[in-house]
């Protein structure tokens, strides 16, 4: 057997020109969506995921903003900032891009966005309607993930699901959405036993653990939906995933691969965010 690949590329561009097309519906309307970035410092990896952001935004007709701070700015200076975009009527969505420097406390960043403007799905509000099944603004990579899995046409219900990785940004916010789905969840982490077990008991598996090729052809079931959250570079600058993809390839039913599997997927998520709160703020949406 050798897997299904589930593209996350296109997968994203089809959802991509439907949000197009719905920008220009909007815009017809007077409804402008705007998403504001906000950069502190000089991050490599984070100045590209900026501008990958800016460009999305570009090609499906959003409005974008992007606020850069210096790497010495003061958590004072990142909170006005914070506070003037909070009350700009043309910014709908605010994504302050992480790893803050080590002298701001992220938390209080993320705590004061507006949990009408936080279309990454940070906020404990936006946590707490997600817990009990009313979300307003899932974040954006488990989001993704179910947005694969219905273009898929993978049907969740009665299904296990076991999730490798219990991060607040995709562990725990995948569990929800898929127990939202009918899916019997079970989350792993360093401290479970027998993970290997629990795993082979998956029919769907999503590794986001942070270790390349952690997840191995033997930890798989025959036929079970591998979905690799993964992004891990290794000393050749080669980018992997936390599945050792070329082995459970041979073994599951359908694979993400990496690159070009759930990572297009999230920036995605966060424009159709960013589309649904300027919806929201017109009386247009939930």
């Amino acid at each position: 057997m050798t897997a299904q690949i589930i593209d996350g590329k296109a997968i994203s561009a089809k959802i991509k020109e439907e949000m197009k097309r719905e920008v220009a519906e909007l815009r017809g309307t007077g409804i402008f969506p705007g998403l504001a970035v906000v950069l502190v410092g000089e991050n490599p990896a984070s100045v590209v995921y900026v501008r990958n952001k800016g460009k999305a935004c570009h090609d499906v007709g959003i409005h974008s903003e992007e606020h850069k701070l210096p790497e010495s700015a003061s958590e004072e200076d990142l909170l006005r900032l914070i506070d003037k975009l909070n009350k700009d009527d043309k910014i709908n969505g605010i994504l302050v891009q992480l790893p803050l420097p080590k002298h701001i406390n992220e938390k209080r960043i993320l705590e004061a966005i507006s949990p009408d403007k936080d279309v990454d799905g940070f906020h404990p509000y936006n946590v707490g309607k997600l817990m009990i099944g009313e979300p307003i603004f899932a974040p954006c990579t488990p989001y993704g993930v179910m947005k694969m899995l219905e273009y898929s046409n993978i049907d969740l219900t009665g299904k296990n699901a076991v999730i490798v990785g219990r991060s607040n940004i995709v562990g725990k916010p995948m569990a929800m959405l898929l127990l939202q789905k009918n899916a019997t969840v079970t989350i792993c982490h360093s401290k479970t036993k027998d993970l290997a077990g629990v795993c082979r008991g998956a029919d769907i598996l999503v590794a986001a653990i942070g270790k390349d090729r952690f997840v191995k052809a033997d930890m798989v079931k025959d036929g079970a939906v591998v979905i690799d959250v993964g992004i891990n570079r290794l000393p050749d600058g080669k980018l992997v995933g936390d599945v050792d993809y070329d082995s459970v390839a041979q073994k599951a039913g359908y694979i993400t691969p990496v690159p070009g599997g759930v990572g297009p997927m999230t920036i995605t998520m966060l424009l159709y965010n960013t589309i649904q709160s300027a919806k929201k703020a017109a009386g247009k949406g939930k």
